[in-house]
């Protein structure tokens, strides 16, 4: 195999309503994704005022340092839009008319009945030094450079059009240098119910080491509960790339398949679990208190989960948690609402009541008040119900609320994975609890 590093990249958002928060800027994620795809390692993000000097600055240091940089915003038809006449002066030439352009703004407008007027004109208007990308999503022309060494792509920062340009002229002509930029193969595999470092660390070990090098790399990407593995590989042809991430990505799987629940970056594990559901012809209620509806909120997300969600009971109050669910008010009054005996009546009690093959229950302290010693905030049980299981587990998240439901839902998910999946073991080492 050979050493091959692929092209390197570097993206530029122009526009002072960026800074202030006027616009979100999901331009650059979306175009550094969009490299990636296409074998681009994109290695710095800039986001910059509308001010001539700074333009021109971050432009030449880019271009120095990178072999393609692109650039959004600035394009235009208003007095605060000066991005190709700061290019023009970096590069010291003048700035001409393209008739193509022009005649194709001017029907652009015919075809709208908006008037043409002389900003409209200087639209047309570009370097004398770039090749035009054709903008047949919008007025203003993208811009293709090959400047000292470095391809410079210049596009409007208005999404839709930029996302054309990139689609139609900037991916064409990275396609045309593909033998002489390499490639990049990524890959994602999704796991839950354990701890990034304890995912490093104890499941991954020392020998994770020795599959990563300048050609393969591994990042995680955590949150509320789930991390993200993004494995990349680097090399001069697609299939060395691909054969280059495999290696890493078979060892991951080995060491860390009881945690994986996709290997989609797209797939979330409410969609995992319900695959389970449907193959298995099983069905699944929730009875849920501090959640509040989320965990069923977030069955629903998926498309086609009536199949196997039947409902659910929001039983906020003790008083509901009683009535509905048949909880025993003397285990609410012996134990608090907050207890392994109540989750437990709760899971037992909506499958039940619903017919479901899976009862899952939720109760805890969310917070950020109502803690004890004995309980503090973050508290929290989750009750499982089949036929075949009947069990609770107790496990203490964080002091904010939000988060507090965003995990419980995450581990009440998860542990019905796990169990839908014949795993032994628990999310985060939980243990079960029965009656």
């Amino acid at each position: 195999m050979q050493n091959f590093s692929p092209m390197k990249a570097q993206i530029i958002s122009i526009g002072n309503e960026l800074l202030i928060g006027d616009t979100i800027n999901t331009n650059a994620s979306w175009m550094g994704e969009f490299l990636n795809d296409l074998g681009v390692e994109v290695v710095r993000i800039h986001t910059i005022s509308d001010d001539k000097d700074l333009i021109k600055s971050t432009i030449s240091l880019s271009m120095k340092e990178s072999d393609l940089v692109i650039t959004t915003g600035g394009l235009g038809p208003t007095h605060d839009d000066i991005t190709k006449t700061t290019i023009a002066e970096l590069f010291g030439v003048e700035m001409i008319k393209d008739e193509m352009v022009e005649d194709h703004i001017r029907e652009l407008f015919k075809s709208r009945n908006i008037p043409f007027s002389r900003s409209n004109v200087w639209q047309a208007y570009v370097p004398e030094n770039c090749e035009i990308l054709f903008n047949r999503a919008g007025t203003a022309p993208g811009m293709w450079f090959h400047e000292n060494g470095c391809y410079l792509a210049v596009l409007p920062g208005v999404p839709y059009e930029m996302k054309y340009l990139m689609k139609k002229g900037v991916a064409e002509k990275l396609r045309a240098l593909s033998d002489s930029i390499g490639y990049i193969h990524t890959q994602y595999l999704k796991v839950a119910g354990i701890g990034e470092s304890t995912l490093s660390d104890e499941v991954l070990g020392d020998e994770l080491k020795d599959f990563l090098n300048d050609h393969v790399s591994l990042a995680f990407l955590p949150s509320f509960g789930q991390i993200k593995l993004r494995v990349t590989g680097k090399g001069a042809s697609k299939e060395e790339a691909q054969q280059r991430a495999g290696s890493l990505i078979g060892y991951i799987k080995e060491k860390a398949g009881d945690f994986l629940f996709a290997e989609d970056k797209d797939k979330p594990l409410a969609e995992a679990v319900g695959d389970l559901l449907r193959m298995q012809n099983k069905t699944i209620a929730t009875a849920e208190s501090c959640t509040g509806g989320l965990i069923a909120s977030t069955i629903t997300d998926i498309a086609g989960s009536s199949d196997y969600l039947l409902g659910g009971i929001v039983s906020y109050s003790n008083e509901v948690k009683i009535k509905e669910l048949g909880v025993s008010a003397a285990d609410i009054e012996s134990y608090g609402a907050v207890s392994k005996s109540v989750a437990l009546q709760m899971a037992k009690g909506v499958a039940e009541k619903l017919g479901t093959d899976i009862g899952l229950s939720a109760t805890g302290v969310a917070g950020p008040g109502g803690g004890t010693d004995e309980k503090p905030v973050g508290t929290v049980w989750i009750g499982f119900y089949s036929h075949g299981q009947h069990f609770a587990v107790r496990a203490l998240f964080s002091k904010d609320r939000l988060v507090n439901k965003e995990r419980t839902t995450v581990t009440a998910l998860e542990i019905t994975r796990r169990i839908l999946s014949g795993i032994d073991g628990l999310p985060y080492s939980l243990k079960k609890e029965t009656i």
